[in-house]
Formats: structure tokens, sequence, C-alpha cells
């Protein structure tokens, strides 16, 4: 039985992985930031409670639910972008960064929200989309014109000549990530630009130190208005290779992942994503969150990553030894390994090595089971599954991270061609756009059975409601005697309260390909223990397989929606039942 064992230190953290290895520290590490054991929630606001009545989401409505992050124990709300935009990618495409959307409110309304965060205690953490702007951005607008200081602020190409046709033609086969040519033609200006998600966001050039100047401006604004940090988006591809001396980018060469020639997946990406230059960047966008801790005192800005890619690049963006960098790339193993294996305790553990065995000493873990960009956990893992998948990110080691509706059990809606908004799904087609939407998991957040699920006061939604939300809601989750709301506090009241999930040291096994099983311990502290049955069969348990010392009976703490066990009873190790999909906290006390 392969065993894995993580051990904290007072200056660092060892990973382990070995044979039968029974390896645990009884050391604790000194106090931590608050960010290195935070409860993070995401929030995307156009989809979270709408103030107005225009069947959009707004600030004040944010503002309004505050309590609600407090109550479920939040420490930090990351808010997906509000700034100015035209809302091709509804809000990734800034057209202003230093101001809000109107159709989310005013300046004045954020500050509303970051003074009433403040008093809760929480911290708000903003969206910086630092790899393209908006079109119709006065920067954009400048460089089209070729006005003086912005004439390289994009990536402009002249394009090749076709040698046999002799027309002008797109200066490499890079495809955007929202299908199609990653190349268009300004009539004005008589180049190309690149843009790697929509047309209409064009590639900012990061080879520019005004550019570069320009960014960091941006960070430094926003944290004077009271920001805790910021989640930076879609870092992969903020940079491109360097043109040869000829001036000519590289083209880059089939995959063989699809015969989809509009798809971003038909090609590599080599030339494209994971430059080294982007971790440097990185690491300057870390000095300028650390410099304003400097000169202005108060708690740490956290620096939250973006990134899917391989696990020898997405670690870099920690820092090294001499540099820091991110506090947090985020760590998407949960998602990503298991869609490519299916959901059993064996990609749990494959996911969980693989960003604990990479993560290099001293830095802090995270744990992601959903965003705005992934269907939604309980789509994903099964609605059975999602009281184990929130067992799971709060009883390891680190930080988590929740997108809004995963502590209810919120699953997809349902989205026709004629109502997808999203420009991934809309850049395709009726046949195929199901694979492409994000709509789905955007979808208004459930907070009663009633009217447009307690969402709005209008008539209508900007996108429509799932279809369970009569049943599936704050409300109702409230109101029952057990829920995943209520399993989902108990877990975040435990980690908040236990010395052990903040400080114990790490172990953790599939000890078969439905178990799945990871202790924490610490000295003079109760071990906690989380147990999973990912099959579909009922199965009895013995732990001492798993920790050779485990004879002492354990008692119940937490238990998933459908277990019939009771808290506080005592179980015996070496005879734990579990039913298909169960999943337990258990505790020496």
């Amino acid at each position: 039985m392969e065993l894995t064992t993580l051990l904290p230190t007072l200056l660092f953290l060892a990973i382990w992985h070995c044979e039968g290895c029974q390896l645990q520290s009884s050391a604790s590490e000194p106090g931590k930031d608050w960010w290195q054991t935070a409860q993070f929630y995401q929030i995307y606001p156009r989809s979270f409670k709408d103030s107005d009545g225009d069947g959009i989401g707004d600030l004040k409505g944010i503002t309004s639910k505050l309590e609600y992050l407090k109550d479920l124990g939040v420490t930090a709300a990351w808010l997906s972008p509000i700034f100015t935009s035209p809302m091709v990618d509804f809000g990734y495409d800034i057209s202003d960064f230093f101001d809000i959307q109107p159709e989310y409110g005013t300046l004045d309304d954020f500050r509303a929200l970051i003074k009433r965060a403040n008093e809760l205690d929480l911290k708000i953490i903003l969206d910086f989309v630092p790899n393209h702007s908006s079109n119709e951005s006065e920067w954009f607008r400048k460089s089209v014109n070729r006005e003086k200081g912005y004439e390289d602020y994009y990536v402009w190409h002249d394009g090749k000549v076709n040698a046999t046709t002799g027309k002008r033609q797109p200066p490499t086969n890079w495809l955007q990530y929202f299908r199609g040519s990653a190349w268009e033609w300004n009539e004005r200006r008589q180049q190309y630009y690149l843009h790697q998600f929509a047309v209409q966001q064009p590639d900012l050039n990061y080879r520019n130190p005004l550019v570069v100047d320009q960014m960091k401006r941006v960070l430094r604004y926003w944290l004077n208005e009271g920001v805790a940090g910021f989640r930076c988006d879609a870092l992969p591809p903020l940079f491109e290779v360097l043109p040869n001396a000829e001036g000519q980018f590289p083209d880059e060469v089939l995959s063989g992942a699809t015969e989809d020639a509009e798809d971003r997946n038909y090609l590599t990406t080599t030339y494209i994503e994971n430059q080294p230059e982007t971790i440097d960047m990185v690491y300057q966008w870390r000095t300028v969150l650390d410099d304003h801790k400097r000169i202005h005192g108060g708690d740490s800005s956290v620096l939250l990553i973006e990134t899917y890619s391989a696990a020898w690049f997405s670690i870099q963006f920690y820092g090294n030894r001499s540099t820091e960098g991110a506090h947090l790339p985020f760590n998407f193993n949960l998602i990503t390994v298991v869609e490519q294996k299916g959901l059993s305790a064996s990609s749990v553990q494959e996911a969980i090595d693989l960003w604990l065995t990479n993560m290099p000493a001293g830095r802090t873990a995270n744990w992601v089971l959903g965003n705005h960009d992934k269907r939604r956990a309980a789509s994903r893992y099964g609605k059975e599954h999602i009281d184990a998948m929130n067992i799971l990110v709060m009883v390891l080691p680190g930080a988590s991270v929740t997108y809004q509706g995963e502590e209810i059990g919120m699953t997809d809606g349902e989205i026709s061609w004629e109502d997808t908004v999203d420009p991934w799904g809309c850049n395709s087609n009726a046949d195929i756009y199901e694979q492409y939407t994000r709509d789905p998991e955007r979808t208004p957040f459930q907070w009663t059975g009633g009217t447009n699920a307690g969402f709005t006061n209008g008539s209508t939604t900007w996108l429509p409601l799932a279809a369970d939300y009569e049943t599936v809601n704050v409300e109702t989750e409230l109101s029952a005697e057990r829920s995943h709301l209520k399993i989902y506090k108990a877990l975040v009241a435990l980690r908040k309260s236990s010395k052990t999930l903040q400080n114990g040291s790490t172990k953790y096994a599939a000890i078969s390909e439905d178990i799945f099983v990871v202790q924490r311990s610490l000295r003079n502290s109760a071990t906690i223990v989380g147990v999973v049955n990912f099959g579909t069969v009922a199965k009895t348990v013995d732990l001492s397989q798993f920790d050779k010392n485990r004879n002492e009976s354990l008692q119940l703490l937490i238990r998933s929606i459908d277990s019939t066990k009771v808290e506080g009873t005592r179980f015996d190790p070496k005879t734990l039942s579990l039913d298909p999909a169960e999943a337990l906290v258990l505790t020496t006390e």
C-alpha cells in the first residue's frame, strides 16, 4: 500500500512519498498568515444577487449578502471582474481598469462594500485580468492610431503575403481559446493584432515596459481602495515567444488532440503559452503587493494565480529561494485529474500527489473544486459526492476555494442554444455549443424557492435559472434538519477551531479503488480522520491498514447527507462500515 505523508516543521514542509511509510510530525508551524488556512469564496457578481430588479447581480446585492458569507465562515470573497466593460466576455473584456461597470454599480457602491466587509472582518479580492483589454479601451484606440506611447501597447504584426495568391494572411496559424484564428486585421492601422481570446479582447504587449508599469498602477489603485489582493486571470498566454530576426513568429504544429481545425486544441501551444517571462511578471506583481504592505502596513495582500498548466510550470509561480511569487497558484488537480480519470479514490490520490509532491518546501497548498469556467462540482462529481468533496478540501492542508453554490449542492442549469450568451459557446454552433459554453455553471444563485429563486425582484434573469431551484436553495437548506449547507458550515467551523487541521501533519491514501482516507495529526491535539467511499457498494474498512497505530475508537463529527450514522457515536476503526458515497469526519477525542 502506498502512503503519502506531509510533514510540516518550523521552517519548511517536506513531502514524503514511500511504500508503507508511517512518518509523522509533532511540530506545529509558527503563526501562519491569514491566507494560509483561509476559506476563499468566489462570487460571480452577475449571478450572485440583484438589488435593483434588472435581472443582473450587482455590488449592492453582494453587500446585502455579506452576512451570509460571514455566517458560512468565509475568510475572503473573490469577485469576478466588476470593471467597466462592453460585456462581450462578461467582464473579462475590460475597457477601463480603474472604474466599475455601471450595471454593477459605482465606485461609491464598491467603497460601501469594502466598508461593510471590513466591519464583518471579511476580505475582498478582485479579479485582475492582465492578458488583454477590450478593443473599446482608450489604450487600444490610441494604439490603433499609433499615438505616442501607445504604438506597441498591443501585439501588432504586418502578417504574411501568400506566395500563391499574393494576398495578405495572418502572421501564424495560432488559434484563440474561443475558436478560430488568434489574429484579427485592423483596417485603420493596416496590421493584425493578437487576441488569444475573443476578437474584442486584444492581447497587451508585456514586452513593452509602459504596459508593465500601467498594469502595476492598476494593482496599486485597487490596493489603495482597500482590496485584500487579486486573483490573476488566464496567466499562461501572457507572453508569446519572441519573433525571429526577420520579425516572424513560428507556427504551432498539429497536436493530434482533435480534428476540429477551429478548436484551440487542434494545435500545440508551445509558442503562445507558459513562457518563462510569465513567471517573472508574477514575481514583479508580488513585489507590488509586498511594497504596499511595507509602506502602508496592515495585513498581507494575497496573489492568487489561475493556471491550468502542467505542474512543472504552475509550481514555479510560488517563487524560488531568492524571490517570492504568488501566495497561491490555484490547484485545479481535483478538477482536471478527475475529469481525465473519473472519480475514484485512486484518481483523488493522484490529484493530491501531483500537487503535494511538486510543491516547493515551505509553500501553502490549496484545493479547488470548481469555478465559473467549469461545470458545477455537484454535476461533475455527482450530487451524492458533493459533501465528500467538500470534506476533502476542508480536511486537506492549506487553503480551500469554494465557488458560489457549492455549499448548497447547486447543479448546472440547462441552457438552450437560443439562450446561450457565453462567447465560447456562441462562437460554435447549435450542434456543438454544449462542449464549449460556460453558461450552465453561471446561472443565478438560488437564495429561495420563490420567484426567480430570490435572486431578483425583477421579472427576468440574465440567464435562465437551474431547474431545481425550488428545492435546492439557501432558504430550504437552512430550514432542513440536515443539509449540504449545514454540513459545509460544520466543516468550516471545524477547520477554524481545530489546531490539527491548521497545523497538523497529513497522511492520505487510497486504501482501495473506492476508499480514500486522509488523516491530520498534531502532538497533544485530537487526530482528525476523513474517510470517503467513492464506490457504489457498501464497504467495511480496516483503518489499521492505513495507520498501524490506529487502535482506539473514533468519534463521528460530521457525516455526508445520506449517512445514517449518528454524530457522537464511536466506531471501531478496524470494522468501519461505509455505505455507497458515504463520507465521514472522525476524531480521536
